[in-house]
């Protein structure tokens, strides 16, 4: 006779699909236990918070298929249960010191837990899971992730597995009586709650592991070890982050004599026998979770941070930590409890609360706001635009949002500019929803249809600056030839306007039409074009793997240019070297020709310039500043233009662009315009995009008449362009522990933002100056919880900071070359944070562990190039100390 030891061996080493095996009228007595851990990613376990779950574990063989070895009928009882800390603590930090397990956990759940489970397993996998109809999700879910590790197959190869995770990718690997499993979490279905930001930079990494090692040993299993990971950290800092450890095992202590079979031919029957109460439930985990009995109602949470909120106090980091907390209640609540605030407020408070409720982004909290909002009342402006821009910031907008604003937008329309404001923030959502895969949903299809008829059968300028603002967010592919024809055909603005949407397109959609025409434009082939047309031609070419002879014909034209431009190219092109950018080979090559590398060529005099440089270079993310001044040639500002950039090794973020234009002033001082440039009506206003999202432009003046009136009644205020709440990282994801527990990981970050600017104009002093400020405070919350419904345990980090950002540009044109100093200051920037671990029971007993750092980044004036420095004293010597004030 063959032992079974035997038959074992050979059944694994040919690969047979024999699951474990029970021997009859034994009970297989188990040491079992669970732990979680929630800590910081590089933190040791020692110092975790967390709990453990331990018991004795009953398994034995009820029944046995008489037509199939393989098909087993396996009943599972957990007795003996026990909860304390995963980690040795002090009694007085011990949560469940002097509590037993009945009133930790509750009778009436320990009783659930400890009824036993039914389980048919079918050559190694979990066919049917037998428990009873209405226990608690808690208690069941326990039971689930014990019966999963049942589940395991005796040869190598991968399959797709059901258990307490959901349909999961598995992957066994064997080795003489080793087995391990490895399943693949990120390819497990089932129904969880989440969501991610729309940019990469601004999300959160997320890297979760699953591995679990048998020891076998006569068939059946001598030992289970069970380990599953989940890492989460923020992109754009990687130190703030946290880590879910969840461990099972299983340890066979002994078998004794146990109860014999039951005879029965199928199934039905031995359960029927058993108990009748018994019914197959899915091994997939159910959705629990626990309910907040002492949580505030929405409108006391309001109450409780509402000065915090008002608009003096804006720019601080405890304003974005209670617009956070606010949306996490907003997220909760009814249309009925948002609508009962939004009816109550004052006009001061007002647009913060739009902010919150139009970024909380549920069904509820959309109908309340739609509903309150009247687009057909002007009175109401500043808080449709608020509305309209926290809907351009969107972190994971619906189909129904966009949906809603395009039949706004076909509505009646009280003002213009919200009407204008609209339309661009449509375009931003068709991009943010065609970037998860959404470009075919009804209402995608129909705004982008919507917005492409509409710009051809536009006739109005305004109109069609209003479609390309829209497009300019979108970045449609099929735009591309509509942008292409008003870049080369348009004037003065929607040249401009076309020839900047270009700009924001990866480079791998700019085809070799694109680059022909941009060519055309900057060389002037067809017609002739204002500078920031062509110098944004040009930059477009540049940008976008350039041939040899696009790099020389640039080259070859500077010199030939009107005197700042030619100044202004230069400066490009060697910023392009300095900075080492994709094309600078290429430009390295061509220079190597002395034709195109001559002292005539690269020594014009100028105001003009353009130039990078970074402002962090980190491991996680980098990011740069550029500025770039184009002038007339009297002197006054033709465009000046800001952006910073955030990016790591495959994503870049937009994070501001603020461009100050002015046009047709040269009548002012008696000057004459340059070329191309005769006709332009007096004109200076301000751009912004702010994390990837174009803002509708601001107009200083337009016209000769409004120029004058606003020199004669100038206070020298800025212009406020963007100011309120937005929401910048919004991460969820609920996790199925394999032990049964849920765990989630929400990580949120607010920025409270003011961004302003102003031009300056002195005919006395013959002066100009431009100054972008830009306010920002941040606060990022991160909580990661394991809920067992008896016990929590968790973590929350949060970091702040604060700091301000200005661009001031000041030029004297009492002479020629004109003097400009350009300046780009940051103040002394507070940076805080603070981690805090915690384990609570629903009684209120709680422990914590906090920690915390604070620090400040001295401010700093960023360098620019060497002639600029040398500008700057001259500016700053030759102003007189007797200077008036403005016009």
């Amino acid at each position: 006779l063959v032992n079974s030891k035997l038959l074992f061996v050979f059944a694994f080493q040919t690969g047979h699909t024999t699951g474990p095996s029970l021997n009859n009228d034994k009970l297989y007595k188990f040491a079992y236990s669970a732990e979680v851990y929630v800590d910081r990613v590089k933190a040791s376990l020692q110092k975790s918070a967390g709990y453990r779950i331990s018991s004795g574990v009953d398994v034995n063989l009820l029944w046995r298929n008489p037509d199939n070895d393989d098909d087993q009928l396996i009943k599972i009882t957990i007795k003996d249960v026990k909860v304390e800390n995963v980690n040795e603590r002090p009694d007085a930090k011990n949560i469940f010191k002097g509590r037993s397990t009945e009133k930790i956990i509750g009778k009436e759940y320990l009783e659930a837990l400890q009824r036993p489970i039914v389980i048919e397993l079918v050559r190694g996998k979990v066919k049917t899971f037998y428990s009873y109809q209405n226990e608690p999700g808690f208690t069941q879910n326990i039971k689930r992730g014990l019966a999963s590790l049942f589940q395991l197959q005796l040869h190598s190869g991968s399959s797709r597995e059901v258990d307490i995770s959901g349909k999961c990718n598995t992957t066994y690997h064997v080795r003489q009586d080793q087995v391990t499993k490895i399943k693949d979490l990120d390819s497990c279905e089932i129904e969880r709650k989440g969501f991610t930001s729309h940019n990469r930079i601004l999300d959160v990494g997320t890297k979760a592991t699953s591995a679990t090692v048998y020891v076998l040993e006569d068939s059946f299993i001598k030992s289970i070890k069970a380990e599953e990971n989940f890492v989460f950290v923020l992109n754009y800092r990687r130190k703030t982050g946290a880590k879910i450890i969840s461990k099972q095992r299983l340890e066979l202590k002994s078998v004794q004599a146990g109860m014999g079979l039951i005879a029965a031919k199928q199934v039905a029957g031995v359960i029927k026998t058993l108990d009748p109460n018994y019914v197959a439930i899915p091994l997939e985990a159910e959705p629990v979770k626990s309910e907040c009995k002492k949580c505030p109602s929405l409108s006391e949470h309001w109450q409780s941070i509402r000065e915090h909120m008002h608009p003096d106090k804006l720019s601080k980091p405890e304003a974005a930590k209670n617009f956070l907390s606010f949306i996490q209640n907003i997220r909760k609540a009814t249309k009925e409890d948002i609508l009962k605030i939004i009816k109550s407020e004052n006009k001061d408070f007002l647009p913060q609360v739009v902010d919150a409720v139009t970024s909380a982004q549920t069904p509820e909290s959309l109908e309340a706001i739609l509903e309150f909002l009247d687009f057909k009342d002007a009175s109401t402006f500043i808080l449709q635009e608020r509305f309209l821009y926290a809907c351009g910031f969107a972190s994971h907008p619906s189909e129904t949002l966009l949906k809603s604003l395009t039949e706004k937008f076909k509505g009646d329309v009280a003002s213009e500019e919200i009407r204008e404001t609209l339309v661009i923030v449509m375009g931003a959502l068709i991009r943010k929803l065609c970037d998860r895969e959404g470009c075919k949903l009804p209402a995608v299809v129909e705004a982008k249809r919507l917005i492409l008829n509409r710009l051809e059968k536009a006739k109005k300028d305004d109109n069609v600056q209003m479609y390309l603002l829209a497009l300019k967010n979108a970045l449609l592919p099929e735009a591309i030839p509509l942008l292409l024809k008003y870049a080369e055909s348009g004037e003065g603005p929607i040249s401009s306007l076309a020839a900047t949407a270009l700009q924001r397109y990866d480079p791998s959609f700019l085809t070799k039409e694109v680059k022909e025409t941009m060519n055309r434009i900057y060389h002037q082939t067809r017609k002739v074009h204002e500078k920031t047309v062509r110098t944004t031609a040009a930059a477009i070419i540049l940008n976008s793997n350039p041939s040899y002879m696009e790099v020389k014909n640039i080259l070859l034209s500077i010199g030939e240019l009107p005197m700042e431009m030619n100044k202004y190219m230069l400066s490009m092109i060697q910023d392009i070297l300095h900075f080492e950018m994709p094309s600078s080979k290429t430009v390295r090559q061509v220079l190597k020709d002395m034709r195109t590398h001559n002292y005539d060529r690269f020594s014009k005099t100028g105001s003009s310039s353009a130039y990078t440089g970074y402002i962090t270079r980190g491991p996680d993310v980098s990011s740069t500043y550029s500025l770039d001044i184009l002038y007339s040639g009297s002197g006054i500002l033709r465009r000046s233009n800001m952006n910073i950039h955030a990016f790591d090794r495959n994503t870049e973020l937009h994070a501001i662009q603020v461009v100050i234009e002015a046009q047709g002033l040269e009548s002012i001082i008696a000057a004459t315009p340059d070329e191309g440039e005769e006709n332009l009506d007096s004109f200076a206003g301000m751009s912004a995009i702010l994390f990837d999202f174009q803002l509708r432009p601001v107009t200083f003046f337009q016209g000769y008449g409004d120029l004058m009136s606003k020199m004669l009644s100038a206070t020298g205020d800025p212009m406020n362009v963007v100011k309120g709440l937005v929401l910048l990282t919004d991460f969820l994801q609920e996790i199925q522990l394999q032990s049964g527990p849920t765990a989630s990981a929400e990580f949120m970050g607010g920025l409270a933002i003011d961004i302003s600017g102003g031009m300056e104009f002195s005919l006395w002093y013959r002066e100009s100056k431009t100054n972008v400020k830009n306010r920002v405070a941040i606060f990022v919350a991160g909580n990661t919880e394991v809920d067992s419904f008896f016990v929590k345990t968790g973590m929350e980090t949060t970091l702040e900071a604060e700091t301000a950002l200005d661009f001031i540009s000041t030029v004297q044109f009492s002479q020629y070359p004109f003097l400009v100093c350009m300046q780009m200051d940051r103040v002394d920037s507070p940076f805080r944070t603070h981690m805090t671990k915690y384990e609570s029971l629903p009684s209120g007993r709680r422990y914590t562990a906090r920690r915390g750092k604070a620090a400040t980044l001295a401010g700093n004036e960023y360098p620019l190039h060497q002639e600029n420095s040398n500008m700057c004293k001259k500016v700053f010597g030759s102003k007189s100390d007797s200077a008036g004030s403005w016009f």
